[in-house]
């Protein structure tokens, strides 16, 4: 059985084959990356690197030839637009060189979603669908590091973590948890045709992150409610471009409209325990 990776010098592809080298052989993992020199470790590792671009057609059917089960990581880049050519450059390929099985990386519950990417991922798997290949759609949550992460000892120097997120709740998941959930559905059988939005079951809101944050860090820090032109502002007033600190404000916005309230145990089914997100915020404070 060979199972072929792409994005796999990004972080989540990365870990993906961190956990499958501890499920199967080396010899049977191959890493589809854009820069093959960046991928000498995986190379070191006995992983086989092969050069695919998803912006480059013709060389994503020859990167896949022989797959018999394809990790498709959803593109990184910031026009949706792009992207949706890109994933239908790697679908056409996959389909072109005979893949046998897709698991592709989506969005959870996105036929519900107001978030924009949704689209993106909607279309891409009806595209999957149209090729008739076996599929799994690992619909993942927003990544708890995209908010949990080492800005926040910022707050902790102000004393409060400022948002618009209100009292919306989140069903994040660190990026460790999911790419732990694609190698179980890789490494295993039974999951062709199957969707699952890998989420966490247990929401938290900002209030309660502030809190968390307290007690890790021994200082007291609170959760400051502002509007959207706030938020946004006081993101570039950090450096961050106005596209940048829209689209952060945006998400924002989107938790506190539920956006990201609705829970699911398909992760814990596939994982068993999820990462605390106390665990996260210690990683965070300590990175």
């Amino acid at each position: 059985m060979s199972i072929f990776i792409t994005g796999a010098t990004g972080e989540l592809g990365g870990q993906v084959i961190q956990h499958l080298l501890k499920k199967v052989p080396a010899n049977q993992i191959v890493a589809v990356v854009r820069n093959v020199e960046k991928a000498s470790a995986l190379a070191n590792l006995g992983v086989e690197v092969r050069h695919g671009d998803y912006s480059q057609p013709e060389s994503l059917q020859k990167a896949f030839a022989g797959a018999d089960k394809l990790l498709f990581i959803s593109s990184p880049d910031s026009d949706d637009t792009l992207r949706i050519v890109q994933h239908a450059n790697v679908v056409k390929a996959a389909r072109d060189a005979g893949v046998k099985y897709i698991a592709y990386t989506g969005f959870a519950f996105a036929e519900e979603s107001n978030i924009p990417l949704a689209h993106v991922h909607l279309a891409t798997e009806y595209m999957i669908r149209t090729t008739k290949i076996p599929y799994t759609f690992l619909r993942n949550s927003l990544y708890t590091e995209v908010f949990v992460n080492p800005g926040l000892g910022a707050s902790l120097e102000q004393g409060a973590i400022v948002t618009n997120t209100g009292s919306g709740r989140l069903n994040t998941v660190t990026r460790g948890d999911l790419a732990l959930a694609a190698a179980e559905v890789l490494a295993g059988e039974g999951h062709e045709n199957k969707t699952y939005n890998l989420v966490s079951n247990q929401t938290w809101s900002y209030d309660e992150l502030a809190q968390i944050v307290s007690e890790v860090a021994g200082k007291k820090i609170v959760h400051q409610s502002v509007s959207f032109e706030e938020e946004k502002n006081i993101l570039q007033g950090a450096g961050f471009p106005e596209p940048v600190a829209a689209l952060f404000a945006g998400i924002y916005h989107a938790v506190s409209q539920g956006e990201t309230s609705r829970t699911s145990d398909d992760l814990r089914k596939l994982i068993g325990s999820e990462t605390p997100l106390k665990e996260t915020v210690k990683q965070a404070l300590q990175g």
